[in-house]
């Protein structure tokens, strides 16, 4: 059956990164950055495409909001969300430069940007990351099996071990609650 298949390779893939201790402390090592940002005053941007923006939008709104209990809010946002500059940096400079330009504009040194992109190869995720790296904001990236392009320029790299868009997705939601159940024990309880 069609829906059991489905089922079962999200399992296969959890199965996969629950076995793989290194991948474990990815997430740990992961969650632990993000709470020395936000302990030093820093922000936690996020930026994907697709379904991957709808993602990184999502998480942002579990940390500025509330995730499991109410707290108070957490410095996190999505660099996606404001559709007039969007559009306007997509049309006047090119697609590539949407994440990058407002990064540029907003965050500051010791700021932590996560990208989230099933191939790791995104454009405009990239250009973000050059700016990053040139202004001293650490880099999360969420990716699949390969980590692609981003890869390269990430100080944690959470490369889901699959092939497989909705299986990889699936997935970087699962370790985005992680990462935000792990935030705020460590800072509210």
């Amino acid at each position: 059956m069609q829906i059991k298949k489905i089922i079962t390779e999200g399992i296969v893939v959890k199965d996969a990164i629950i076995n793989d201790e290194n991948f474990i402390q990815k997430i740990e090592s992961s969650a632990e950055m993000m709470v020395s940002v936000l302990k030093e005053g820093g922000k936690i941007y996020f930026c994907g495409n697709g379904g991957s923006a709808a993602d990184a939008q999502h998480l942002a709104a579990e940390l500025s909001g509330k995730f499991l209990f109410d707290r108070p809010p957490l410095s996190a946002e999505a660099l996606h969300c404001n559709t007039s500059y969007l559009t306007a940096v997509a049309n006047d400079y090119g697609f590539e430069h949407i994440f990058s330009r407002l990064l540029k504009s907003v965050a500051k040194k010791g700021d932590l940007l996560i990208g989230l992109s099933t191939s790791g190869n995104s454009p405009n995720i990239i250009a973000a990351y050059r700016i990053a790296k040139e202004m001293g904001v650490k880099i999360i990236s969420l990716t699949g099996m390969s980590g692609g392009k981003m890869k390269n320029l990430s100080d944690i790299l959470l490369n889901v071990p699959s092939p497989h868009c909705p299986r990889i997705q699936e997935t970087h939601i699962m370790i985005g609650h992680i990462l935000c159940e792990l935030i705020e024990e460590e800072l509210f309880t």
